[in-house]
């Protein structure tokens, strides 16, 4: 397996994926398709590096199989595994 960098403007996970478990702000976690409130206008994650940051999103790496070459691949791979 090798992680690679999370692509700039991307944000693919934090939108596209559910997150059952709660995160600040979203007691609820969030349903797949709906950004969360903590994706910043340049798609990064303001919770990064802090200890509320979910674990389900701290533990998710980034890698070439969920992310593909772009974000308009990322968002195709992401989507069609919560099918």
């Amino acid at each position: 397996m090798t992680y690679i960098e999370c692509r700039k403007d991307c944000g693919a996970c934090c939108i596209a994926l559910s997150i059952s478990s709660p995160i600040p702000g979203m007691p609820g976690g969030k349903k797949a398709g709906v950004p969360c409130i903590h994706l910043l206008p340049d798609k990064r994650c303001a919770l990064f590096g802090s200890a509320q940051r979910p674990k389900v999103c701290s533990d998710f790496k980034a890698e070439e199989e969920f992310c593909g070459t772009s974000r308009e691949e990322a968002f195709r791979i992401l989507n069609s595994m919560v099918d």
